[in-house]
Formats: structure tokens, sequence, C-alpha cells
């Protein structure tokens, strides 16, 4: 919070939630093919991609917990081969799927809680399919890393272009180093409040 407040755009959105926090998620693998199934689609798009991909491809639960949840999401084993255009990704994005789980699987990229952030984008962008806003969100939400930064995101963009300071969101992003990941999080989240 000393470090974010010194913007004149994060400071009232700290004192409006303080303690916000980066949220995590229980599987890297699944977060990380969440964020490409979400690519350039709408998030109810995206979440019905997850959700044929898990029909089709996970292994179902024995006792389902809750309505809806009816399958363990696919293991990268699943995914190497599988025919993905029958639940409606596009070639390009299967081709992703499938280079992801590859490369989970021979150890190319990984979910190494200890990983370098630079180190951990420099694997994850070399894969086929993973750019700079995908790399640095996985960093955020599966590793939860406190200065992971997708800066081609539009949200932060928008704030460095309204703030009446001819900066580049990267260039402002500075100040907020090493917690640029908690500044995103408060910038989300406000850009989510405005449009509700």
């Amino acid at each position: 919070a000393s470090v974010l407040r010194q913007d004149p755009r994060l400071a009232p959105l700290l004192r409006e939630r303080p303690g916000l926090r980066v949220p995590g998620a229980w599987d890297g693998f699944e977060l990380a093919l969440r964020a490409v199934l979400g690519q350039q689609v709408s998030v109810a798009a995206a979440r019905t991609l997850a959700l044929r991909l898990a029909q089709r491809h996970g292994t179902p639960l024995a006792a389902p917990p809750a309505a809806g949840l009816t399958h363990h999401f696919p293991h990268p084993a699943a995914l190497v081969d599988a025919d993905l255009a029958a639940i409606g990704l596009t070639r390009a994005r299967a081709d992703t799927v499938r280079a992801v789980a590859r490369a989970v699987l021979d150890g190319r990229i990984d979910f190494a809680p200890g990983r370098a952030l630079e180190d951990f984008v420099a694997r994850w962008t070399a894969v086929r399919g993973i750019g700079p806003w995908t790399a640095p969100y996985i960093a955020l939400r599966a590793l939860g890393h406190r200065d992971a930064f997708p800066a081609a995101d539009l949200v932060p963009r928008r704030v460095a272009a309204g703030a009446g300071v001819p900066l580049t969101v990267s260039a402002r992003a500075e100040g907020w180093r090493p917690w640029r990941a908690y500044a995103v999080i408060h910038l989300w989240r406000a850009a989510s409040v405005a449009a509700a």
C-alpha cells in the first residue's frame, strides 16, 4: 500500500478496498488453459469452452458435489493429441492448448512458485500461442506473483492514458514495482464495479 498509494489513480482505490489480494488458482494448468480459452472471446464464451473441454476430455466425478460440476479438469496428457474442434475451438486455439499440454509434460514450462518472473514469462512466451498478456496473467493467477504485470491489458492502458501524464502503461507501472500485480487487481476491480 505504501508503494501503490504514491500513484494518484491508485491511492483512492487502496482506501476503498484495503487488503485486496491477488487471487490464486487451485490448479495452474487449468488456469493457464482458461486464459488461453478466454483469448479474444467473452467471459461467457470462455466458460462454455472450459465446460466443454472438461466434459469431453476430463475424468467424470464419482459423486458430483454440485449441479454442473461433473468432471475433473483434464490433465495435460489427455490433451496432447486431443481433437478439440468438436468443442468449438479455432484451429489456432486448439494448437495452443495442445502446445501448452505438451510443454507442461516435457517440463519446458511449469508452475514452480520460486521461479523468477522473467524466466517464467520467457519460458511461457516461447510456447506458440502464449503472448505478452497471457504469460504474466498466468504468473499473476497461478503463482500469485506479486509483480506479474500483463501490460497489454486494456484496463491499465486506459488508466495510463487517462492520467493526463504522457506515459505508457509500462512506464507508469514502473512506479508500482514490486507490487504491479496488486495494482492490476485494484484497477480490474474498480473497472468491474464501474461497469456494473
